[in-house]
């Protein structure tokens, strides 16, 4: 049985779905099936060149692999390389996410003002409180939720693309599906979320304070004022002792604009690992979450959580008349 909190914090999360469903929903749905239709005209697009030119099938030489049993070792990778179409789908639908994210969490106070909805709102028995933290919720857990969701679907729809364009060829390759592994992919993907809210906290805190606090131009102050911190922390540093600017970009301006991208957590050796086909190990969970063992985390986490504080103190106080 629900608890009244919760009660209160589920309605207004589905309410934030209701009114942002665009970005939320049809963001990552069209995303999906965009990737799938431009998939689909490169095959078709292929097929007709290489009828026109003679030109043979390109994995003509090499598909016969598949005609013979395949050896435990084989099994592995041929799982592994479909767990990473997969997860590649679902690392561009994240991209569309982190935008979505940081232009949701812009505008979701700021908006309550300038439309004067804010005063509706003020006269239910709802929290500001409850109010900013089922923002929170719904850009950072309900979101990726759906994201997820979308780009693993999206991903076994290119599987079957693919197997049914290997199937024209007289290519049996539909027992290769047994070997992908999507329910553990949905794991990993849905066990990070709970990683990527307390990750993309500094810059939930400090949009959702930027859009309670800008008059007008929300994206400038929230943007621009850490880019201007920046240039001139980097004049200073050409004209003056050299003290670096690096952690400044990385560590807080980077923090407060770009953490809210899924897998931005990941370090230049991870990026590294990724390319060298060890994707899958740096995509465990376990891996995932070492990055709660630096102290950079938590100190982001505890001024994301101040931010929002902040936030939640200017939307009871903000009066713009």
């Amino acid at each position: 049985m629900k608890t009244p909190a919760l009660n209160e914090m589920y309605w207004l999360v589905k309410r934030e779905f209701w009114e942002h469903r665009g970005g939320f929903l049809w963001a990552p749905v069209i995303t999906g099936g965009v990737f799938l239709l431009l998939n689909l005209m490169g095959i078709i697009a292929g097929e007709v060149i290489g009828a026109q030119h003679g030109v043979h099938f390109l994995f003509s030489d090499r598909i016969h692999i598949l005609d013979h049993a395949l050896s435990a070792d084989e099994v592995a990778r041929a799982g592994a390389l479909m767990d990473m179409v997969m997860y590649s789908t679902s690392f561009i639908i994240s991209i569309v996410l982190g935008f979505v994210v940081f232009f949701y969490c812009l505008g979701a106070l700021y908006d309550d003002r300038r439309d004067r909805s804010l005063l509706f709102w003020k006269s239910l028995p709802l929290s500001d409180s409850a109010t900013v933290l089922s923002k929170v919720v719904a850009g950072t857990l309900l979101a990726p939720v759906i994201a997820v969701v979308c780009g693993v679907v999206t991903g076994i729809a290119m599987l079957l693309l693919f197997v049914v364009a290997l199937s024209f060829h007289g290519v049996g390759a539909w027992h290769l599906l047994a070997y992908a592994h999507p329910f553990r992919v949905i794991a990993n993907l849905i066990g990070t979320i709970p990683l990527y809210a307390l990750w993309a906290l500094p810059a939930t805190g400090w949009l959702l304070l930027c859009s309670a606090w800008a008059r007008s131009k929300p994206f400038l102050w929230a943007a621009v004022l850490p880019a201007a911190v920046g240039a001139m922390l980097s004049w200073f540093n050409l004209i003056g002792p050299r003290v670096g600017t690096g952690w400044y970009w990385s560590d807080v301006c980077g923090r407060i604009l770009l953490s809210v991208f899924p897998g931005s957590w990941l370090s230049a050796g991870n990026y590294q690992n990724v390319s060298n086909g060890a994707a899958l190990n740096v995509l465990n969970l376990g891996s995932a979450y070492s990055v709660m063992g630096t102290p950079g985390f938590w100190i982001g986490t505890v001024a994301g959580l101040a931010l929002l504080g902040g936030a939640i103190w200017l939307r009871r106080w903000r009066d713009d008349n």
